[in-house]
Parts: C-alpha cells; structure tokens; sequence
C-alpha cells in the first residue's frame, strides 16, 4: 500500500514539473513588426532614388546545389530608416556611434491620428503630450516616443502617404504630411528625458517644413529619430519595450532600421 502512494505521488510530481515546462515555454509576450519591406515601392525622399534588389544568381549551380544571392542599393534615408543626429547636427553622432541603449528599451504610444485625419500638416504639439500625461502618468526618463499619425495605413501609396507622388526636387514644396512641433521637441528636450523619438511618416519634421527645425532641435541633443515606421495600431499606449536596430554604417547620417516592439 505504501508503494502504491509512493508511485502515485511520483506521478504527480511529474504531472506538475510537465504542466509547469509547458507553461514555460509558452510565449509570455509578443513581438510586433514595425518595419515596411524594402521593395520596389518603398517610399523615399522625392530627391532620392527608390530601392533596387539585382539578382547575382538564382538557381541550380554547376555543383547540383541551389543558391541564390542579389545586390541591393538604397539611399540612407528611406523606408523605415534611422536619421542619426549627424543628420542635421555637426558633432554628434553618426549611426555607428549611437549607444545601443538609445535604441531599445521602454516606449510608450502618443496616438494623434484623430488630429491628423482631420489636418495632414498637422503638428504634435506640447499639448498632446500633456493630455497624454494627464491620462498615463508623466513619460518616464529615458523613453522612446512613438507617434502615431495613422498614415502607415497609407503606404505605399505616395499621393496619399507624402501628398505627391511627384519626384525631383520640385516636389518637396508639395509634401504634405504630419510631424513634430519645433516646440513639442524643444520642451521634450527641456522637460523629459527622451532616448529616441519615431513617427508612421516620412520626417519628424511635417511635410510643409522650411528649415527641419525639429530634426536640428533633437539632434543636437543626440536624440535620433525613427522615419516611416509602421503597425502602431497593433500597440497600445504605454507598457511595451522596443528595439530599433539600423544597418551599422561607419560614419553614417541613418540607415535602414529594422524595428520591433516586445508588448506583454
């Protein structure tokens, strides 16, 4: 009889041990892409040429094996790509040289699509971030800002996405599109602790900018910014953590960025 229990008690004990692997192993969070495919109609700059992929070989080599490999080109500054503070600010950091903790850890959601719908030169204002504040709790030191515009929902369709599908240099006079307020980035500068800022749009700065006011403000405070980020309405406001790693280019104004969010 006291072997019996002895037995049924060790069949629990690894009924418990398996049921507790299993919940292990199950995945605690997921990982949402924030990254647009560099293809044929990624969205660039007006001034700069698209995204080209050139296929070197693609099939069965002599050796009876099969093997594929291409040659890309891209501009730094386009698809869902890094602006690294060198961008528009003498002295400070190129892409190699952003510290790594700049580019991953807590983030947090400032949804201002309803105003962009409404207005597409519309710009994040301080006010938006006070009422994000006054719902949430003060943004946390050393945060990564996401705004979300609700304009990834428009790629890649360039008319709708920049307000022109026009390219050369004339048509930059005719982009229309959301950013950042000069000032929402100068108080964020002044006020909070910010590591990295990024937006579903095509520059931090709107469209309609003159002289990139917004870039040259973070930038000079080493703060990067992420372009053209995609999937935001897949996070929610606050409590998620993101990694945003671009191609480590030496001596680099930006780059391609691969962006990933890890939400609970």
């Amino acid at each position: 009889m006291n072997g019996r229990k002895g037995f049924m008690c060790c069949v629990g004990l690894v009924a418990c041990v398996m049921m507790q692997t299993a919940g292990a192993d199950e995945p605690a969070s997921r990982i949402i892409d924030l990254t647009h495919s560099y293809d044929a109609d990624t969205v660039f700059w007006p001034t700069a040429d698209g995204f080209s992929l050139h296929s070197d070989f693609k099939g069965t080599t002599e050796g009876g094996w099969y093997y594929e490999a291409n040659t890309f080109c891209t501009a730094e500054h386009g698809g869902t790509h890094l602006d690294a503070p060198i961008h528009f600010a003498a002295g400070r950091h190129h892409t190699d040289e952003i510290p790594l903790e700049r580019l991953i850890g807590p983030a947090v959601v400032i949804d201002v699509s309803r105003q962009a719908a409404a207005d597409r030169d519309y710009q994040v204002s301080i006010a938006d971030f006070e009422n994000w504040e006054a719902r949430h709790g003060r943004l946390p030191d050393n945060i990564i800002i996401l705004l979300r515009t609700g304009f990834a929902a428009r790629w890649p369709d360039r008319a709708a996405y920049m307000g022109t599908d026009e390219r050369g240099p004339d048509a930059v006079a005719k982009l229309h599109f959301p950013g950042l307020h000069p000032d929402a980035a100068r108080w964020l500068v002044t006020h909070r602790s910010v590591h990295s800022i990024g937006l579903d749009t095509p520059s931090i700065d709107y469209g309609q900018t003159g002289n990139f006011e917004t870039h040259q403000v973070l930038f000079e405070a080493n703060i990067p910014a992420f372009e053209n980020v995609a999937a935001m309405d897949e996070l929610p406001a606050k409590g998620f953590e993101v990694m945003a790693l671009p191609m480590k280019i030496g001596g680099g104004s930006g780059g391609p960025l691969r962006i990933v969010a890890r939400v609970p």
